[in-house]
């Protein structure tokens, strides 16, 4: 049955819309994941999985899509991820249909998948792929329930090569939640602030009994190994740092899609596997 859905800026179009444009990896990866990945016409400069998605054209970076190069990919649908710029009236003054989508906490996120399933006709889909993530992150927050909550410091940005200009996840962010599903305790979880700056004389102060660093591979293809030893050892030659140190590369930490379960994983082994040093 052909029904009408309407989105932003009073644009309507019929559901199953044939050709969808992303302007993000979390959408990229939830419209697959939806079964709608024949349709995603688009990606932005960053969506990297799954593979089949990197054969897209290209429409610019997450921050700033292009609205002439979306405009030429002939879209019915472009999925924006709500941002401070002006591309979707852009798009609107253009002729596209927009929606507009946020990403925040764990609930805000699978709230995310519902509202891409609708825009994209498959509502169904979407509310079993809710179901599903929040079914497998309870599942991995029972399995270590009763297991020692180890401290854990995760870092999100830092100066390359330097243990200066260091930001963290505190409280408010999903992956704040996705420690606690695995077992751990974010040492910032008492802040007000989602990815606050935070000095080394905070991380001596607080004494995590893991860190978790990404800070330097915001580009997380290519990582090799031996640069991932390299970040665990700018830690590690620290006397006064005595925490297990892991320097992980990877979407699925800063990527709020279907795969916030396999980062639960990932996080929990992290704190299980091996004791603190």
């Amino acid at each position: 049955m052909r029904f009408l859905i309407s989105l932003l800026l009073g644009i309507t179009l019929y559901a199953q819309p044939r050709r969808i444009v992303s302007t993000s990896p979390s959408i990229t990866e939830t419209l697959f994941a939806l079964g709608a990945g024949d349709r995603v016409v688009g990606i932005s400069s960053y969506c990297h999985f799954p593979s089949e998605a990197t054969t897209r054209p290209r429409i610019g970076s997450y921050l700033r899509p292009n609205a002439e190069v979306i405009a030429r990919l002939q879209p019915d649908l472009v999925i924006l991820q709500r941002l401070p710029n002006n591309v979707s009236a852009s798009l609107g003054q253009l002729g596209v249909a927009v929606a507009e989508v946020d990403t925040g906490d764990l609930s805000k996120n699978l709230e995310t998948i519902r509202q891409i399933g609708r825009a994209a006709g498959v509502d169904a889909a979407a509310e079993k792929l809710a179901g599903r993530i929040r079914a497998d992150l309870d599942a991995i927050r029972r399995a270590h329930a009763a297991k020692l909550k180890r401290t854990v410091f995760f870092i999100v940005g830092r100066t390359p090569g330097r243990l200066e200009g260091i930001v963290a996840v505190g409280s408010g962010s999903y992956l704040n939640e996705l420690i606690e599903v695995a077992g751990g305790k974010n040492v910032l979880a008492d802040g007000t602030i989602p990815y606050p700056k935070i000095a080394l004389e905070t991380v001596v102060r607080l004494r995590p009994d893991v860190i978790i660093d990404m800070g330097e591979m915001a580009d997380t293809t290519g990582v090799t190994e031996e640069r991932k030893r390299s970040v665990e050892r700018l830690w590690t030659s620290r006397s006064e740092i005595r925490s297990r140190v892991y320097a992980v590369a990877s979407d699925i930490y800063v990527v709020p899609g279907p795969r916030m379960v396999d980062a639960a994983r990932e996080i929990a082994r992290m704190l299980h596997l091996y004791p603190p040093r």
